[in-house]
């Protein structure tokens, strides 16, 4: 689903190289159990900090809450990893997404080559 949604320039094989090795991944599911939402959360930065990565949802899912469930798992397996700041690089349209979920744009605009503009987003806690 990664690779369909988000960089279809790239194989399967170049995605899983991306992940730092302690990634935890979280999916959900349709009423058929087909997979239409995924994203993984892993150690990235300084000291307590962790990273958001490769958040997708299938086209026909979104705004059905399958993306905020993923995300909410993500983040609570950080915080029970120790986690003082959350981050990612959100594309412009997930943006409202992490918003809802306490993260706050953190950066100008930028553009990932290949994949879209994006901001930097954390959430940091206390």
């Amino acid at each position: 689903m990664r690779q369909a949604v988000l960089r279809p320039h790239q194989t399967v094989e170049e995605l899983a190289t991306h992940e730092p090795e302690d990634a935890f991944a979280v999916g959900a599911f349709d009423s058929d159990e087909q997979l239409v939402s995924v994203g993984f959360v892993g150690r990235g930065g300084e000291s307590g900090a962790w990273r958001v990565r490769g958040m997708a949802t299938a086209p026909q899912a979104r705004g059905r809450g399958a993306g905020g469930a993923v995300l909410t798992e993500l983040v609570q397996h950080a915080i029970d990893g120790g986690a003082t700041r959350i981050w990612c690089n959100a594309r412009i349209r997930a943006v409202s997404l992490y918003e809802r979920a306490g993260f706050g744009v953190v950066s100008d605009e930028f553009e990932e080559p290949k994949i879209g503009p994006h901001f930097v987003m954390e959430r940091v806690l206390d």
